[in-house]
């Protein structure tokens, strides 16, 4: 059995980008571990949800702790920084804030927990946060660097499959089920689908991750996008998340073909339970 570790910017971006396969490590018996940087302290919230005297970032607390449970996590902690709010805004810059953090001293934060964890893996995000969100960003680059610090021996990359994001786009315009703003930024979302190196087939857990997202009451309501998805859809939707294997260094992956899960050595498979295989588009 591993542990594997995951470090996400928010509440809810661990449901969003990878709950289906934290839920398949669980049920397969490994130790899933997630790292969150911020509280989400920024999130956009309905003027009525918190109750007196509660602050944002209580409440995103609390809905990670249950979406945790929901996924198997066995240890969940924050890093310790502030939400640094969307791209663009002038939270970007506070002192205190993720995005301004010294990426050495956060690396080292890190790097501590994987070193007590003896973490065999580690996921982060893509070099642009999958969306260019400034603490996606900063999650890559911090993550990159508590891997060396803490000499973990494999390192994936979370992203997206900007082919198939496309595709979606279209159909669901074609369909009317999404409104333009939805639809927005597919284009550069995540990564070109040559470069993907993993896909991992999460549609056995994919009520698991809806739960998950569910949990996140606050920034993902019943009506949002996302939950609104008849369930056909939503299925296929999210029923694989995509990765970018960066450590060690995989060979004969990406253009077309794919690891199904997530390895510890160049031959162990840890989640998807499938080999490489080639991906017909």
């Amino acid at each position: 059995m591993a542990t594997v570790t995951f470090f996400h910017a928010h509440p809810d971006d661990e449901a969003i980008a990878t709950g289906g396969t934290m839920a398949s490590l669980a049920d397969e018996g490994h130790r899933v571990v997630l790292v969150t940087a911020t509280r989400g302290e920024l999130g956009e919230v309905a003027d009525d949800l918190l109750e007196p005297g509660e602050t944002l970032g209580e409440r995103r607390s609390d809905e990670l702790a249950r979406a945790a449970a929901v996924l198997g996590v066995e240890r969940q902690m924050f890093l310790g920084y502030h939400d640094s709010g969307m791209e663009g805004e002038d939270s970007n810059s506070r002192d205190d804030c993720f995005a301004t953090a010294d990426r050495t001293e956060a690396a080292e934060r890190l790097a501590a927990i994987l070193m007590e964890e003896s973490s065999d893996v580690l996921v982060v995000y893509d070099e642009h946060g999958g969306y260019g969100h400034p603490d996606h960003i900063q999650v890559h680059h911090v993550g990159m660097a508590a891997a060396d610090l803490a000499g973990t021996p494999v390192v994936y990359m979370a992203t997206m499959d900007r082919g198939f994001m496309l595709a979606l786009r279209q159909q669901a315009a074609d369909m009317e089920l999404a409104s333009e703003e939805d639809l927005e930024g597919a284009d550069t979302m995540g990564e070109p689908s040559e470069r993907i190196t993993t896909e991992v087939d999460v549609s056995r857990w994919v009520e698991t991750k809806r739960d998950a997202m569910r949990a996140h009451g606050s920034q993902i309501t019943e009506e949002s996008f996302f939950l609104s998805m008849p369930d056909e859809l939503f299925a296929h939707v999210w029923g694989q998340e995509w990765f970018i294997r960066v450590r060690p260094e995989p060979a004969g992956l990406g253009d077309g073909t794919r690891e199904g899960g997530l390895v510890i050595t160049d031959s162990g498979i840890l989640a998807g339970g499938a080999t490489a295989k080639e991906v017909v588009e």
